[in-house]
C-alpha cells in the first residue's frame, strides 16, 4: 500500500537541509530502485521552482510499504530528522486514484 509522508520544516531549515541532503536523497534513490517510490520532493517556501535562499517549508514522499508501522519507521529514520530539519512528520495511508 502507498503511504504519504508529509514533513514540515523548522524555520530557516536550508542550511540543515544542505548538510543532510546527500543521505536523504540516497534513501529515496533506494526506494526508487526497489520500485516503491511514487513521488518525492520538497515544498518551496516561495512560488518558484528554485526558491534560492528562501528555501523550503517541508517535503512530501509517497511510497509503498508493507504497513503503516514500516512507513513510520522509515520516516523516523530520515537523515533530515536527525539533522533537525523537520519539526513535524505525518505518515498516513494514501490511495492513488488518478492518473
Amino acid at each position: 500500500m502507498f503511504y504519504a509522508i508529509i514533513s514540515e520544516d523548522v524555520p530557516n531549515s536550508l542550511p540543515l537541509r544542505q548538510q543532510a541532503r546527500g543521505a536523504h536523497i540516497e534513501r529515496l534513490q533506494t526506494l526508487k530502485e526497489q520500485g516503491r517510490l511514487l513521488l518525492a520532493g520538497p515544498h518551496p517556501a516561495i512560488d518558484s521552482e528554485d526558491p534560492g535562499e528562501a528555501g523550503f517549508t517541508g517535503s512530501l514522499v509517497i511510497a509503498t510499504f508493507d504497513c503503516l508501522a514500516d512507513a513510520q519507521q522509515w520516516a523516523d529514520e530520515d537523515p533530515y530528522c536527525d539533522a533537525g530539519v523537520y519539526q513535524k512528520v505525518i505518515v498516513k495511508p494514501y490511495k492513488k486514484v488518478l492518473p
